[in-house]
């Protein structure tokens, strides 16, 4: 029976494989650095997978066959490195990298003298590949604080806030469609609570050495404070008043540890509150 079970899963696994998401950066002669129009379609690739429960991303690297072996292989590194970089400054999960690797030169192949430029254009490249969680993991059932009612209630200085119902697009400083409504209702609480003061920290997910990722609308690295800039503007609007409010980006220098996705995030720092009348 065990044998029969195991057969079948073999056999389902290979009828049935995984899909997975592909992609390939092309590089110019002695190049690392990624141009202009490789980033874009790049992005385009990263729209495409960042809604995915990802397993693991592996990252290779090739160059074609001119130079020495040495050389190729650590050009190959740099840019495989050079990828793994952009997928961190764009917030995906450095520890579903689990193959970032320098696969040195192509050899070329037999072809028309014509086309030699062509085959080579093609071998200096990075090759991404992406494996999805299949099925998709069930989402994590975390408790949430529910902001509105602390916000009701007696507040202190050096409170904190975190607004774990705003729901932030991966690169970008707009909330999520279903954030809005949580947005909205905090908004209306914070005009009423004219006797509290407040700093709006952003915060972003997955970026190497504490930095901030970069805003893909605006092409900036300051997302963590285009986020918290986001929600300020937004009270603002609604009529809380810009002068008991301050904003500031906190980079990804306080990670929560667990699922990145809650690294995307907002608090509310309490900075002064009147003593509650008795």
């Amino acid at each position: 029976m065990k044998f029969s079970l195991l057969f079948f899963i073999l056999l389902t696994q290979f009828l049935f494989p995984q899909e997975k998401y592909t992609h390939e950066v092309y590089f110019e002669t002695d190049q690392h650095e990624v141009s202009s129009t490789e980033y874009n379609r790049l992005m385009q690739f990263l729209s495409k997978i960042e809604g995915l429960d990802i397993e693991r991303i592996s990252i290779y690297g090739f160059t074609d066959d001119r130079g020495s072996d040495s050389y190729n292989l650590n050009l190959s590194k740099r840019r495989a490195e050079s990828i793994k970089t952009i997928f961190s400054n764009n917030e995906f999960d450095e520890s579903v990298i689990t193959n970032v690797d320098g696969k040195g030169e192509i050899l070329l192949k037999l072809v028309k003298e014509n086309d030699i430029q062509k085959i080579r254009g093609l071998n200096r490249k990075v090759e991404i590949i992406v494996q999805p969680y299949d099925p998709p993991r069930e989402e994590p059932v975390v408790e949430k604080m529910d902001v509105k009612e602390i916000l009701k209630g007696p507040v202190k200085a050096g409170d904190k806030l975190r607004l774990e119902n705003l729901l932030f697009k991966t690169g970008y400083a707009y909330l999520m469609p279903e954030s809005v409504k949580t947005l909205e209702e905090i908004a209306k609480v914070l005009v009423e609570r004219k006797d509290i003061y407040f700093t709006i920290q952003g915060h972003v997910c997955c970026t190497q050495f504490a930095r901030d990722a970069i805003d893909r609308r605006t092409k900036k690295r300051n997302l963590s404070e285009a986020r918290a800039k986001y929600i300020y503007d937004y009270l603002a609007r609604k009529g809380v008043e810009k002068g008991r409010m301050k904003y500031m980006g906190m980079r990804r220098k306080f990670p929560l540890g667990g699922d990145p996705r809650f690294d995307r995030r907002v608090e509310i720092l309490i900075t002064y509150a009147e003593d509650p009348i008795d």
